[in-house]
Order: C-alpha cells, then structure tokens, then sequence
C-alpha cells in the first residue's frame, strides 16, 4: 500500500502600491508545533472538510521569511515560531537533512526556492543563509508576464512532487506590477507500510462521514500487531489512537479518532499538540489488533493568511508595516499570499508481508478491533526527529 503525500506552500512577496539551544526533537517540535496551531485555526472555520496540511513545510517558509524580515515584522515571527533562525540555524540544517536521508528508506522530498523578478537586487546573506539552511534555490521569474511567471513554479512544483500537485499557482494570484517574490516549500513522500494491507481483505463498509449521512467506501483490513493506546482531553472526552509504522521504521502515520462516535472529531482537535504525540508515542503498547482504515485520496488547498494573522503574524502581510529589508533594500516588501495544496493517495501494492505477520494471522487469541469507520485524525510523523510531514483531518474519505 502506498502513501503519497506531496504538499506545496507558495508565500507571494509584493510591492506594495504605495511607493538559545535546543535539541533536534524540540527545535522541530516548535516549528511543527506552529502548523499545528495554523491547522487548529482552520479547522474552527471548516470543520466538516477535509483538511491536509504540512507543519514542517509552514515552519519552512515562516522561517525562509524570518531570515529576510527586520523589526516588528521578524518579532512577530520569531514570537510566534518560539525561535530565531539564526540561532539555530546549524541545527536546522541538521533536521533537515535527516528528514530526507536515504537512511528512511521511505521517500521524503523537500525542496525550497525563492522565485525573483528579473531585475530584483536581493541581498546576499538572505541567499546564502537560505541556500545553508534550507537548501533553497534563487530562480528567476518574469513577473510582468505573470502567465509565464506561473508556469515556470508550476513546472518546478510538478517535477519536486513527483507530477503529484499540478496547477497550483493561478496567474490572477500575480500582480505583474508589483510581484516581487514567490517563497516556494514542497514536500513529497512515498511510503510503504511495514506491514501491508492484502487486496483480498478490501471491502467496502460504512463510513459515517461528518455530515451525519453514511457512505459505502473500500476499506482496508488487517490482524497484526501495532502499537496503540488510548487518552482523554482535558474536558474528559476519551480518543484512541494507533501507529502504522512505514518500512523504513523512521517514519509512521498516527491515527487518532474519539472513543464515542458521538464525539465529533472537532471536539479533540484542540487538544493536540507535538507534546500531546510525544505522549501517545511513549505510553503506547504493542496489541494484536484488526484494523480497519478507508481507502481514500483527498485533495485540501488552504489560504493560510487569516490563520497565521489570528496567531500574530501580521505585519507581514500589511504592506504599510511589513519589513523585509534583509532580503531587499531597494524595495518595500509586503507577503500577499501564502497558499498551500496537498494531496493524499492511498493505493495497494505488492510489499512483501513479514514472517512475523504471517505467524501473526494464524493466532487464535480473539483481537479487539480498530476502525476507523467516522472522521479521523491524522499524522505522517518523522520519528528522529519529532518533525510532523504531514496532518490532517478526514471527514469523508
């Protein structure tokens, strides 16, 4: 069964019309803690959609901004992000490359460009500080043709997502005139499960989607052994949770749904954050348990501005206020759009099932059973380094 998960975020950067140390795991968990808090915003205003986000990847663009930002403008995001870029930047770097290291065996893309116009002068420490520590390209573009501008980061989205994500920028989001910059993060990722999903056990059953109506949709079923647990909010609505770990061991997809199909999935969304994973990662046990999870592709494209403005950062997106002097000094800068659009396949294939799960299935004990048969919760999380690729929320598969 494969996962794929390509996620792109475009920040669009315009003229305006008037003229401390941490360890690896905490370093990533505040950035990844910041998606999430972005995904806890979005959520309140859609909470019957489907939702798919990438934390790493806003932490990535929110921090490609903060080493081009000054004054209010780099407070608000060093306030927000909970750390200064230059400050970490060294372990940054490291987080980075572990994140895409062969070592995985699953696949993870990540790529980064700042896209400039033509004649832009941009100053050289924010392109050698972003080449460094995000490994970010500088590329031209020809805004003032701005359908030629969004065909070229169209191209190169295409190609970093493996043909995943197409389209994404449309030219009315560039203003000829006075688009100076596109930030551009993608993430993709290929993974297969360690242990796999049989064609022959899928079946459809009955999903009762967000709304409240029923649908008949695939679902996947196994018996194996994974480890899961179960917890309550502070309000005392009780959730359970699994993890799929992927082959490659580094990787895993947490699923997390309310105990009670009562409880609406909205119920539990705020209650979680990186320490709250952390928590079901290391008070989860192993049980042999029968899984039963949707078949699905979801395809989610979120404006991040209202959400990242209801957390703080404001500034940036006012061309009045906003500064970016690090980047250019010979322009005012505002960040009109940041955009984002992921998609999720899941699909079958032909990964080769263990010995140990072979010897699994023929067990006799009677399992308890795991189904993910309403609205879910879930994480593609880089367990080395606590960075959570991707999340979201399932309403309807």
């Amino acid at each position: 069964m494969n996962w794929h998960f390509p996620f792109f975020l475009v920040a669009s950067v315009t003229l305006p019309s008037v003229c401390s140390q941490f360890n690896p795991l905490s370093l990533e968990e505040l950035g990844s803690d910041t998606g999430i808090q972005v995904f806890n915003q979005i959520v309140k205003s859609q909470p019957h959609d489907n939702i798919i986000i990438s934390p790493h990847g806003i932490a990535s663009v929110l921090g490609m901004l903060q080493l081009g930002a000054d004054g209010r403008t780099k407070k608000q995001l060093t306030t927000v992000m909970r750390y200064g870029v230059n400050g970490v930047g060294k372990m940054l770097k490291k987080i980075n490359k572990a994140i895409v290291s062969k070592k995985n065996k699953d696949i993870v893309t990540v790529a980064n460009a700042v896209f400039v116009k033509n004649d832009s002068k941009m100053e050289v420490p924010f392109i050698t500080r972003n080449k460094d520590v995000f490994q970010c390209e500088v590329r031209n573009a020809n805004f003032e043709d701005p359908a030629s501008a969004c065909a070229s980061i169209n191209a190169w989205v295409r190609n970093e997502t493996q043909g995943m994500i197409d389209n994404l920028l449309s030219p009315d989001l560039l203003n000829g005139a006075l688009t100076r910059l596109v930030l551009v993060n993608a993430v993709y990722f290929k993974g297969l499960w360690r242990s796999r999903f049989l064609p022959e056990n899928t079946k459809k059953r009955t999903f009762v989607a967000a709304d409240g109506k029923s649908y008949q949709v695939p679902m996947l079923a196994q018996l194996s052994v994974f480890r899961c647990g179960s917890t309550s909010t502070p309000s005392g609505l009780w959730y359970n949770f699994i993890e799929l770990p992927y082959h490659g061991e580094s990787i895993s997809m947490l699923i997390a749904l309310p105990t009670e199909s009562s409880v609406p999935l909205s119920a539990i969304v705020p209650h979680i954050s990186t320490k709250t994973i952390d928590s079901w990662v290391s008070t989860m046990v192993p049980k042999r348990v029968q899984v039963i999870l949707p078949k699905f592709t979801a395809v989610a494209q979120t404006d991040l501005k209202e959400p990242l403005k209801v957390l703080g950062i404001t500034d940036m997106f006012d061309p009045s206020k906003a500064n970016f002097a690090k980047i250019t000094r010979s322009e005012n800068l505002h960040v009109s759009h940041i955009l984002q659009k992921a998609k999720i396949e899941v699909s079958e294939d032909g990964t080769k099932a263990s010995a140990a799960t072979t010897a699994i299935l023929i067990a006799r004990s009677s399992p308890p059973w795991f189904i993910v048969d309403r609205p879910f919760l879930f994480f593609i999380r880089h367990n080395p380094t606590g960075a959570v690729l991707f999340m979201g929320q399932i309403n309807k598969p």
